[in-house]
């Protein structure tokens, strides 16, 4: 069964909010809720869930594959 929710903690303070994702859309952005760090993927990940997350996306779950990481940043790390 797919999760719905994941936890998304902050690598610059380490706050952690529970979030829902989407499930038919990768989300490249999210800002910290505490200290307004604004997240992006690691490089070969496919969204923010899937980085920081404590469940992955979706898509991931579900072994569909998920969006090209790679591509969006013209191959060039997002870090």
């Amino acid at each position: 069964m797919v999760q719905l929710k994941s936890a998304i903690t902050c690598p610059a303070c380490g706050y952690r909010s529970v979030e829902t994702m989407p499930t038919d859309a990768c989300q490249y952005f999210y800002r910290c809720k505490s200290c307004g760090l604004e997240m992006q993927p690691k490089k070969g990940d496919c969204c923010v869930f899937c980085s920081y997350g404590d469940v992955p996306c979706p898509p991931i779950q579900d072994q569909r594959g998920c969006c090209n990481a790679d591509s969006r940043y013209g191959g060039e790390s997002a870090d």
